[in-house]
This record gives structure tokens, C-alpha cells and sequence, in this order.
């Protein structure tokens, strides 16, 4: 697991990545905002400690442009400040979890397990392709970090096709796994293209790169085409 710990005071650094070293974290130090917020844009972590009184760009100001880009992965706050309104502050601003100095080092380590747990979980939740992300128990759907608005049914639709992302998906597949029909009198295939056709305006009219595909003569795939 890779730690990313932003804390401007030597002493404190030092020994929270002496800590977390000892218990198997690979850990980066960052001294200033600017330089925490270097590392997350070039490098892959699991979870960020980010101390809020920074020199230049404070904890709180990273935090709010770590999730205007996007970042999801859990923040650990650490502040001297124990006001209701600071903590209020820090965890509007994004934060998963907030501690104060001075702190016992197995309470921040039991709190960086809890918080890895969590995203763990989550994130078995949460199917993406491409830009495209959905949230099997949120039920919620964003594209390029936008809110997509969807249907129960049209919900139920991209669920299935991303759960079947890269692989052509049928008219009867659909009927008989999304709309439960396994006798069908009736053809649904003029109901399943109307459901596509207003799934693909929402998910894909808005993004330069298009996700949802029609295999002419054979039905649908999703997934993310290779530049």
C-alpha cells in the first residue's frame, strides 16, 4: 500500500514514515502543499495524510483541488486546531477522516486501516470504463467526474452492459436478463433501441469519446476504444 504523508514539520514526518515503513507501507514525504499535490498528479497512491497548516497552498486548499480533479482515494486530515468549525471545515472540504496532534501513532494506524477497509469495499462497487464510472449501490452514474441523470430502467440497462463491458450483448440478452422476458409474444427489440438511443445521448453525446457501440445485425458492446 502506498502512503502518501504531506507534513511540513521534520520531526512528525519523519516518525510517521518510520511508523508506517515498520508496519509494511511504502511511504513518500511531501513537505509543502505544492509538492503533496505534485506527487498525487504523477504517482498512484492508496491513501494521502495531509496536515492542514501547510507552508504555501494549505492542507485544506489541496484537498479541494485533489476532488475538483476527480481524486477518490481515502484523506486522512492532521490538524492542531480542535474546533467543531475546523473539523466541520476539513471534512466539507473532502476529507475521509480527521485526527488531532498530538495523536498516539496506533490510533492513526487503526484509522489508516479503517479507512483502507472502507475503500476497499467501495471500490468493489464501483465499475468503470474508460471515464465512465457507475456505483452498483449508490446507484449513480458520472461521466468524466459529471452526474448522469438515468431511469430505473436505463439504470438497469448500463449495469448490465458494463457488467458485460468488451463483450457483444443481444437484443434477447436484454429482454430476457434486463426486461425478464422469456417468452415474449411481442418483440421488445423497438423498446431496447429507444432505451439505447436515450442511454447513449446521456453517457455519450457529451464526451468527444463514445463508449456505447452498435454492432450492426448483432446488438451492443461497451467499451473504450484505443487511440
Amino acid at each position: 500500500m502506498k502512503v502518501l504523508v504531506v507534513e511540513d514539520e521534520p520531526k512528525v514526518a519523519g516518525a510517521l514514515k518510520e511508523g508506517l515503513e515498520a508496519e509494511g507501507y511504502d511511504v513518500t514525504l511531501a513537505h509543502t502543499g505544492e509538492e503533496g499535490f505534485f506527487h498525487v498528479s504523477t504517482h498512484a497512491f492508496d491513501l494521502i495524510i495531509l496536515d492542514i497548516m501547510l507552508p504555501g497552498r494549505d492542507g485544506i486548499e489541496v484537498l479541494r483541488a485533489l476532488r475538483q480533479q476527480g481524486l477518490k482515494l481515502p484523506v486522512l486530515l492532521l490538524t492542531a486546531k480542535d474546533a467543531v468549525e475546523d473539523r466541520v471545515l476539513g471534512l466539507d472540504a473532502g476529507a475521509d477522516d480527521y485526527l488531532v496532534k498530538p495523536f498516539a501513532f496506533a490510533e492513526l494506524s487503526a484509522r489508516i486501516r479503517a479507512l483502507l477497509r472502507r475503500n476497499k469495499v467501495d471500490s468493489e462497487n464501483v465499475i468503470k470504463v474508460g471515464d465512465l464510472e457507475i456505483d452498483l449501490v449508490r446507484r449513480s452514474v458520472t461521466r468524466d467526474c459529471r452526474r448522469v441523470e438515468l431511469t430505473a430502467r436505463e439504470f438497469e440497462l448500463l449495469e448490465y452492459l458494463v457488467q458485460n463491458r468488451g463483450r457483444v450483448v443481444t437484443r434477447e440478452m436484454l429482454a430476457r436478463d434486463v426486461w425478464k422476458e422469456t417468452a415474449r409474444a411481442t418483440p421488445l427489440d423497438n423498446v431496447i433501441d429507444v432505451h439505447i438511443a436515450r442511454l447513449r445521448k446521456k453517457i455519450d453525446d457529451p464526451s468527444d469519446q463514445k463508449l456505447l457501440h452498435t454492432i450492426r445485425g448483432v446488438g451492443f458492446m461497451l467499451h473504450e476504444e484505443q487511440s
